[in-house]
């Protein structure tokens, strides 16, 4: 809260004009300030939208108070020509005209939020854009605000006072709620990208009813000329004239409720054939959980899931050929042990069926190309890794029909590039990207241009590897251009025209700076805003700090941030607590400008706290990613105490005799595999939610990284075996509603703790799923845990 406001300028929405290359924004100044600005992207410039002064002494007059030019009320506009624009004060619209500033009352209503039912409020997951919300309360009596997160809990906001309006800071997709005072809801808003204002007035929008499900209402799986539809059950796949309905061909007869037919059909384009999917069904695999304190009754709740863990047996599909006449057989020594099959495609000349496999194991990838006459199958790509191929973040293929080509994604020479395959020949026509960086994923493909958008990092090698930037190349990997260019880490936003993009970039000691640049060329065109945090460095707080050091090979370059309390006293000693993520499927050090990073909230206390990320995770070199290949146990450990003490060389303040750790997830996991595996170093710990065990937790996380089929080493690296190892302090959280990660896994590492005779805290969040940290009394907990054993202070309430 004491860093709210502080920091200006550091963000916008651009609002582009119909059919023209401009676009207004607004622009925070704080203290209640703001201003509006239109900026003409074709020719580079940026003025102020309107005269401020003038429109103020116009709203000024029809609202009969002083407004100031710098605080105008405007809950939303639009520019409906250039000399007009619309405007919303509260629940009035307004047309100004920008030659007379004269004022005229509109019917057309701009920027209002959509009134939803109040168990309809639940936050979207993972938002991130900053925006704004009004609450106007036309009640005549107080309504309690709230937020709603995404798992559906509330969070007080005040209360709303008759007539009374509220500006307030928050996301795309963030759930807000009203009730009144006997608790009673009355209705929810879904904050959107741009401000909008949300009128309580009393009405309670109802959910609508859902039309059931009607098999015969779903569509027909017809041919593309039309003279064909597919009719499937479990049992059978048939063939019907859509022209004389009696005209029926059963075509496969085979099926059955442990090995069915799927409602799923992919036509070839000239209708002569057909590829569907038999699936065998995954085993059942159920989880138990108890509410112990279910809202709506005062018993307990029996609360049961599916979820498949590592070992299981999965859902056996396979793809199956028709012509109009009969089933063509398709060996299936291509695609024997299937963890999926996907993206099935043709040739344009209807003669080939294409389809991804990816191998039980995550160590096969094929793209197989199937001859209808003959069915015979092919592997036109063929990728095998001895470790695994990532295919839940590096896994790309977009098939170019016309040209019989596909782009393929692979990281064969070490690191994640792009490949242009011939499908025909099934060799690679040439490497499309290549050095010692990564492509971070694919933005846009033009088969027709030969060209290719893409994010990428460790490109700049002046630049911190992590950074994302943005780049084209052509098809044969020529013409590569940069399209982002500042030291930082970029989103980037295309204008409707295509011809310009709005560059956003940042660094934990860098706030956003926005550029506008050409698009086809990567050109700086202007710089539209430099955030200004001058208010924040002068409320005492400092940025976090970048620090590298170097791995345990001694040559790899270890990325993190030390985040220090606003007080720090460079005379004095602190503890050190280390916020820890080894999960490989990503990075996790925080890389773009955040005000208020979560781990400053916790530094306060008297912590120096840090975070970096080590070998084993990803968005590097494979070699770096591969560390974690049948080993999450290592977690990187050995270049993370590398980077405590390489840090603390540097900074003695860091006491690495008090060095604490915590985390969420597999996090968790970490956090007290740290404890068990590095009591020498680690003395207090905190693990929220964990994986202890990698064969309790869910199945697509656990076999992508730690392999399959299950092996002596998940034991090995199991916190429950490694229990009787702890020597440092610990608190173990979880929610007893936990859907991501078993609750069990936790109580299993209570039970081996408890016939080990160690001494643990353990705290159970009633009604709470994943990530109890989320809590303000498991945070607060948690603080207390190293206050006391690292700070050697008696928590004070």
């Amino acid at each position: 809260r004491r860093v709210e406001g502080l920091v200006h300028r550091s963000g916008i929405k651009p609002n582009w004009i119909a059919g023209q290359s401009k676009f207004w924004y607004r622009v925070d100044l704080g203290g209640g300030k703001r201003e509006y600005l239109l900026v003409d992207a074709e020719k580079g410039t940026k003025i102020p939208a309107f005269d401020h002064t003038k429109l103020a002494v116009a709203l000024a007059k029809i609202s009969g108070k002083p407004i100031e030019a710098d605080k105008l009320p405007v809950d939303s506009l639009s520019f409906t020509d250039p000399e007009t624009i619309l405007i919303q004060i509260r629940e009035k619209s307004w047309r100004c005209n920008l030659r007379t500033y004269e004022l005229t009352e509109s019917k057309s209503e701009l920027g209002r939020a959509t009134p939803l039912p109040p168990n309809s409020a639940i936050s979207l997951q993972n938002s991130v854009d900053e925006t704004k919300i009004s609450f106007l309360n036309q009640l005549t009596e107080d309504v309690d605000v709230f937020w709603v997160d995404a798992t559906g809990k509330r969070q007080g906001f005040g209360a709303l006072k008759p007539d009374e309006t509220r500006e307030q800071h928050t996301y795309s997709g963030h759930a807000w709620l009203f009730s009144k005072k006997s608790g009673e809801p009355i209705v929810a808003f879904l904050a959107t990208e741009l401000p909008t204002l949300a009128v309580i007035d009393g009405k309670t929008p109802r959910r609508s009813r859902k039309t059931p499900d009607n098999p015969e209402a779903r569509p027909s799986l017809v041919s593309p000329d039309k003279l064909w539809k597919v009719i499937v059950t479990q049992a059978k796949m048939s063939l019907q004239s859509t022209s004389d309905p009696t005209k029926l061909l059963v075509l496969a007869s085979n099926g059955s409720k442990e090995d069915a037919y799927q409602d799923e059909v992919f036509w070839a384009p000239d209708s002569k054939h057909f590829m569907a999917v038999q699936t065998i069904p995954e085993q059942e695999h159920k989880v138990s959980m108890v509410e112990s304190s279910p809202k709506d009754q005062l018993q307990p709740k029996l609360f049961t899931h599916d979820y498949l863990k590592p070992g299981d047996k999965i859902a056996h599909p396979r793809p199956r050929l028709f012509s109009l006449e009969k089933q063509i057989q398709v060996s299936e020594a291509l695609f024997p042990n299937p963890w999926e099959i996907n993206q099935y495609d043709w040739e344009s000349d209807s003669k080939h069926l294409l389809f991804l496999y990816n191998q039980r194991g995550h160590q096969i990838m094929r793209y197989i190309r199937v001859d209808v006459e003959t069915g015979e199958a092919k592997a036109v790509i063929d990728e095998e890794a001895k470790t695994f191929i990532d295919w839940t973040n590096k896994v790309y293929l977009h098939h170019i029909p016309a040209a019989h080509e596909a782009i393929w994604m692979s990281e064969r020479d070490g690191w994640n590039h792009l490949y242009l395959y011939d499908i025909s020949s099934g060799k690679v026509k040439n490497q499309i990207t290549m050095g010692g960086w990564v492509v971070r994923g694919i933005e846009k493909v033009d088969d027709v241009k030969r060209q290719i958008w893409f994010r990428c990092s460790g490109i700049d090698p002046e630049q911190d590897p992590y950074h994302v930037h943005y780049a084209r190349v052509n098809f044969d990997g020529s013409g590569l251009t940069m399209l982002t260019e500042g030291d930082g880490t970029h989103t980037l936003t295309y204008s409707p025209d295509g011809k310009t993009t709005l560059d956003t970039y940042s660094r934990v000691d860098l706030p956003p700076v926005i550029e506008l640049r050409n698009a086809d060329t990567g050109k700086l065109i202007r710089e539209i805003e430099r955030a200004d945090a001058t208010d924040f460095l002068k409320a005492g707080f400092s940025y976090p700090e970048r620090f590298v050091s170097k791995a345990r090979d001694g040559k790899t370059d270890i990325w993190g941030v030390i985040v220090r309390p606003s007080n720090f006293d460079p005379s004095k000693e602190y503890p050190v607590l280390e916020n820890i993520y080894a999960g490989p499927q990503g990075s996790f050090v925080p890389k773009s400008f955040s005000p208020s990073p979560g781990m400053q909230s916790i530094a306060e206390l008297g912590f120096i706290v840090v975070q970096m990320d080590g070998m084993g995770t990803n968005n590097r070199s494979k070699a770096f990613h591969d560390v974690c290949w049948k080993n999450l146990g290592d977690a990187g450990f050995s270049d993370r105490i590398l980077w405590h003490k390489a840090a603390a060389a540097k900074y003695p303040q860091m006491d690495l005799t008090r060095v604490g750790i915590y985390g969420t997830s597999a996090g968790g996991q970490n956090a007290l595999g740290g404890l068990l595996t590095h009591g020498d170093f680690y003395k207090a710990g905190m693990a929220d939610c964990g994986c202890h065990d990698n064969r309790m937790d869910k199945i697509w996380w656990n076999e992508q990284w730690m392999g399959w089929p299950i092996g002596p080493h998940y034991d090995a690296q199991s916190n429950v075996t490694l229990a009787h190892n702890l020597t440092g302090k610990l608190l173990l959280m979880v929610g007893e509603m936990d859907t991501n990660v078993d609750p069990a896994s936790t109580m299993q590492v209570c039970n081996a703790l408890i016939k080990a005779d160690k001494d643990f805290e353990f705290l159970v969040v009633p009604g709470w799923g994943h990530g109890v940290l989320g809590s303000p009394y498991a945070k607060r907990r948690m603080q207390d845990f190293f206050v006391k054993n690292l700070l050697g202070v008696e928590p004070r309430r």
